[in-house]
């Protein structure tokens, strides 16, 4: 039995659910279990670490959206620009998922990213939390992130 969705506020909001399956906001049915999200952020995390951004790319519909603090990329092409300056500014070292938690379509995810900055070797670490959307094919369709210290972060990238 379907039942409204509890969270007027999300991308959801006019979606129905039940406790393992949601309608999508394009009208697809998503039943994600933990195993799939599981295996849809390993392709993500062994892309991103090896610097394979064609393949990271591919993790993601071509209309994603991602809101990370600060700001909001729209589209593919965009956020491949973000990407590319990502890689350019530090070599990623590790990303680690600690906890992943599914409800539908949406995966909660808890995660420590570390990369070494280029331009002197030093290490920098970040962790935090996000929200997204996975399509029925494991594809990322919106990303909404927080960390811990934005600001340190910022100042960290600022040194390179």
């Amino acid at each position: 039995m379907n039942n409204p969705c509890p969270n007027p506020c999300s991308p959801c909001a006019a979606s129905l659910h039940d406790s393992t399956t949601w309608v999508g906001a394009a009208g697809t049915v998503v039943a994600m279990d933990t195993e799939a999200a599981r295996a849809a952020f390993d392709r993500r995390r062994a892309a991103w670490l090896a610097e394979d951004l064609d393949a990271y790319m591919a993790c993601w519909v071509e209309d994603m959206v991602i809101d990370v603090p600060g700001r909001t990329i729209t589209g593919r092409a965009a956020y491949r620009e973000l990407a590319a300056g990502s890689f350019a500014w530090g070599r990623p070292v590790a990303f680690d998922f600690h906890h992943l938690a599914v409800d539908g379509d949406v995966v909660l995810a808890d995660w420590t990213i570390t990369v070494e900055r280029r331009s002197d070797g030093a290490p920098v670490a970040w962790r935090g939390m996000s929200a997204c959307e996975l399509a029925a094919d494991g594809r990322i369709v919106w990303w909404r992130e927080y960390y811990e210290d934005p600001v340190a972060l910022h100042k960290a990238r600022a040194l390179s």
